[in-house]
């Protein structure tokens, strides 16, 4: 099954993070970085965000 790709816009829906932010974590190591779809467009795999929200959630607790 192939796997599902987010764009930023869904990405920042989902974290809850602006774009800038995005980039300054991934800049640090501290996000997950896209993939490059085409010439410009990058996505980022679902498995990745939803992995990155979960060591979030878990370092919370």
């Amino acid at each position: 099954m192939p796997q599902k790709h987010l764009r930023r816009r869904a990405v920042e829906e989902i974290t809850g993070l602006s774009r800038s932010t995005i980039y300054d974590l991934m800049s640090k190591g501290l996000f997950p970085r896209p993939v490059k779809l085409t010439g410009k467009a990058v996505a980022w795999p679902e498995s990745a965000i939803a992995d990155w929200l979960e060591s979030r959630r878990s370092a919370a607790a």
